[in-house]
């Protein structure tokens, strides 16, 4: 279905997510203008701004922090999806100024100047993330569900990497994590992410504007940025294997997430945006299925036909979780959301693309010094492992 003479602002839309979504909504009929300050950790030093001029976006450079830009971007818009941030979780334990500023601010900015100002805006989509929920949902055999289940440093210290009950010390058996899950940030990341929720449900009121609440598992796919290390875990293995690099996978490899393929998370979003029983309501976006990082990495080198090994570092970094998948049935129930697409067959998509860039610089080295730098990594018993076909 086409919708003409409709105008949506994407905040943060030179990103990963928001290119692909401003090719979806031009092809929807939508008019598409984007803000974003093109951070060149995230873009590089020389952006790739004909994308724009091609797809005949309107493209506003600058920061949703800039009162005077965000309203530019703001008027005469009839949707808002807000994608801002700053996402790299290791980052925001030591640079916790700019992740607040750019999270936390950037979402005050936007609804304050909303509340404050006319405007047409009928709806806003704001992303979240999974790391709201830090651990998400774990059950122990004897002692049931596990309310903020969390890992003690004394165990990391030890490499025991996975969560214990603190009744009775049983290993805990991850569970899918829905949306009534506990929030439990681990990181400031997923902080920036919970206040983000509460500023724009609490203001939505105000306002008297939906706002759809979408709380992303790991996206991947085409077009995620090359040579950022701290973030996006197919990119910063794949810019490994292009440089002819080791992949190097902290703790013991077995951690595991929830892998959504780019355009499933578009869809997801272009149904939640459209849909009424989506107002005022949060939902998770991942396909269910719980994937450990070493699988992801022996997939990799599969499919790119490589004979690298991937390094197993036993390092862990402070702030991150041990497993997360998401519950997806709210979305299936209220929009009829379900991804389509396999790991296998989403990382053949990836390496398609990814093996025709030009090779990003290898940065991982760097940022585990940093972190190292920064008390943020700690520990490490490394061992090489070579994939079995």
């Amino acid at each position: 279905m086409i919708f003409l003479d409709e105008r949506i602002l994407i905040t943060g839309g030179a990103g990963f997510i928001g290119r692909s979504l401003s090719v979806r909504l031009l092809k929807s009929g939508y008019t598409v203008t984007v803000i974003d300050n093109l951070d060149p950790q995230v873009h590089g030093k020389n952006p790739d701004l004909k994308f724009f001029k091609h797809n005949k976006i309107k493209f506003i450079h600058g920061s949703i922090l800039n009162h005077d830009l965000l309203g530019q971007a703001i008027q005469n818009q009839d949707y808002i999806i807000h994608l801002a941030a700053h996402t790299a979780t290791g980052q925001s334990m030591y640079r916790i100024a700019e992740d607040t500023s750019i999270n936390v601010l950037g979402m005050a900015k936007l609804m304050d100047y909303i509340v404050n100002n006319s405007h047409s805006i009928q709806k806003i989509i704001i992303a979240s993330s999974r790391a709201v929920y830090g651990e998400g949902a774990y059950h122990c055999p004897h002692c049931g569900k596990i309310p903020k289940p969390k890992r003690i440093s004394e165990n990391l210290e030890k490499g025991l990497f996975e969560l214990f009950c603190p009744y009775c010390g049983t290993q805990l058996i991850p569970q899918p994590t829905d949306e009534e899950c506990i929030l439990n940030p681990l990181s400031i990341y997923g902080a920036s992410k919970v206040s983000i929720e509460y500023i724009a449900s609490l203001s939505g009121t105000v306002a008297k504007i939906p706002i759809t609440i979408l709380r992303y598992q790991n996206v991947y796919g085409p077009g995620q940025a090359l040579g950022n290390p701290y973030t996006g875990i197919l990119s910063v293995f794949g810019t490994c294997l292009l440089n002819k690099a080791p992949i190097s996978v902290f703790e013991d490899g077995q951690e595991s997430r929830d892998f959504i393929y780019i355009d499933d998370a578009i869809n997801a979003t272009l149904s939640a945006l459209k849909s009424e029983s989506t107002n005022n309501q949060v939902y998770n976006i991942g396909t269910g299925i719980r994937t450990s990082i070493c699988e992801v990495a022996a997939l990799l080198i599969k499919e790119f036909d490589s004979h690298s090994e991937y390094m197993i570092n036993g390092k862990y970094r402070i702030g991150d979780i041990r497993h997360n998948f998401a519950d997806t049935s709210k979305a299936f129930r209220d929009f009829g959301f379900t991804s389509q697409i396999s790991l296998d067959k989403g990382i053949q998509k990836f390496i398609s693309w990814f093996s025709k860039q030009e090779i990003p610089q290898n940065n991982l080295m760097m940022s585990i010094k940093e972190m190292e730098g920064k008390n943020i990594l700690k520990g490490g018993r490394q061992r090489s492992c070579i994939p079995q076909n």
